[in-house]
């Protein structure tokens, strides 16, 4: 196999990042945030934000918005425009904003499952006030867990080492086709290059419940969540349809999955009869309808496989 030169794989390289911002830059915005204070002065917040529908609908994150009086929109041709905010979520840092604005351009939501350790991220957003900055870095580990401010953990986080800073936050983190696989949100001060995204299949899922509900009603099980490969003896031996589970990485004591028996260390590889490969299958069946309902659960145990009936209760603000 031949190895291209350095100045080629600089060149690819850079002609990758171009390409990708090319494509989703039209579509980021710079948002300000104004709230009332208890001086009754108003406090402006700014963040970034990324519309995804042609007809004015915007993800950022909830604490961009949170609370806020008025929300004013800057879009990159100058545009200066008002935003109505249509839910927020604060237990996954996710908020919908909409501008009164039709023919707009819209990112394209990329699949976070398909995201591999080392690849590409790019970073768009304002921080502190730039609009459209540009970095780069790349994928630095899956599956992380990020404290929201609602005291929550979210789960299923991408770390990246593309330089975040304030006003990055709600900004979109692309691939090197230009999709959109995470909602920047998040930086470990005083550490260098540890920056954090909420996954875009979370946040495709929270937008959906954000849109048509205003809010995000969602079933608690108690148990902090990790994806994890299954090895393929593993996977055939116990007939599973997925190569993948879901970690317990910790169980709330007193909680539902503590009450039914799972325990810290069990993979969970089934829930209402539905087989789980990874959180995003688990955050799916977790709807509101399962609140107060016995649901069948499976998990792997050493070289066990075991099953549970779990009773979800309604979210609160501690690890899901």
């Amino acid at each position: 196999m031949s190895i291209l030169p350095d100045e080629q794989l600089l060149d690819a390289y850079s002609e990758a990042v171009i390409h990708a911002v090319e494509l989703v830059s039209p579509a980021v915005i710079n948002i300000e945030a104004r709230r009332r204070t208890e001086s009754h002065a108003s406090g402006a917040h700014t963040g970034s934000g990324f519309c995804f529908t042609p007809d004015g609908y915007v993800l950022t994150n909830s604490h961009v918005v949170h609370g806020a009086d008025s929300i004013n929109v800057t879009l990159t041709d100058g545009r200066r425009l008002r935003a109505d905010l249509i839910g927020d979520d604060p237990d996954t840092d996710l908020a919908i904003i909409r501008i009164a604005a039709n023919d707009l351009f819209a990112a394209i939501l990329g699949d976070s499952q398909q995201i591999r350790v080392g690849q590409l991220a790019i970073a768009i957003g304002s921080p502190l006030g730039y609009q459209s900055s540009v970095t780069a870095g790349i994928v630095s580990a899956l599956g992380r867990s990020l404290r929201a401010q609602s005291g929550g953990l979210i789960d299923n986080v991408i770390q990246t080492d593309a330089a975040l800073n304030p006003g990055n936050s709600g900004g979109p983190l692309v691939n090197s086709r230009g999709e959109v696989i995470g909602v920047n949100t998040a930086t470990i001060v005083p550490a260098q290059g540890l920056c954090f995204a909420i996954a875009v299949n979370t946040a495709k899922l929270v937008a959906g419940q954000l849109i048509t509900q205003g809010r995000v009603v969602r079933a608690f099980i108690g148990m902090a969540a990790q994806n994890v490969p299954l090895s393929a003896r593993v996977a055939r031996f116990h007939k599973l349809d997925k190569r993948s589970g879901v970690l317990a990485a910790s169980v709330t004591p007193g909680g539902p999955a503590d009450r039914a028996g799972i325990r810290e260390g069990d993979v969970l590889v089934g829930f209402a009869n539905s087989p789980v490969g990874g959180i995003d299958d688990l955050q799916r069946l977790l709807t509101g309808e399962r609140i107060g309902q016995p649901n069948p659960v499976t998990v792997l145990r050493g070289s066990e496989k075991l099953s549970f009936e779990v009773v979800p209760e309604s979210r609160r603000p501690h690890p899901a």
